[in-house]
């Protein structure tokens, strides 16, 4: 598997997770499935989503970045720092995902976190 792969990987899940939360945002998906079911009004899911579209639309960036060197915002050490920090927290989110009071963000959130703190991993020690 090469750098570039995972790189892909990551592309796909970061946009689908953004199509994802703009379907939490104009109330397609009901809010209560995500952020650990925590969430108590439209308020706050709306701060809660747009911090996450933002977020992995940044994420995007970097994956663009690792694949095909495309905005030259970081060097190679700049990027992995940016993995090690993302494998990080896409491990906590997993740890959050696992004690959600939701079935559903724990069956479907639970693997794509861990597949998400895997790729991390990959594209920060190789």
């Amino acid at each position: 598997m090469t750098s570039e792969f995972v790189a892909h990987i990551l592309l796909w899940l970061f946009s689908l997770l953004i199509l994802f939360h703009f379907a939490i945002l104009l109330k397609i998906i009901p809010y209560t499935i995500v952020w650990g079911g925590r969430l108590k009004s439209d308020s706050a899911m709306y701060q809660f989503e747009l911090v996450s579209i933002a977020m992995n639309a940044l994420l995007i960036c970097f994956a663009l970045e690792e694949s095909y060197n495309s905005f030259g915002l970081l060097d190679e050490s700049g990027l992995n720092i940016v993995w090690w920090g993302c494998a990080a927290l896409f491990a906590m989110n997993t740890l959050g995902n696992l004690k959600s009071i939701n079935k559903f963000e724990k069956r479907v959130f639970t693997p794509t976190t861990i597949i998400l703190t895997a790729c991390c991993i990959y594209l920060a020690i190789n």
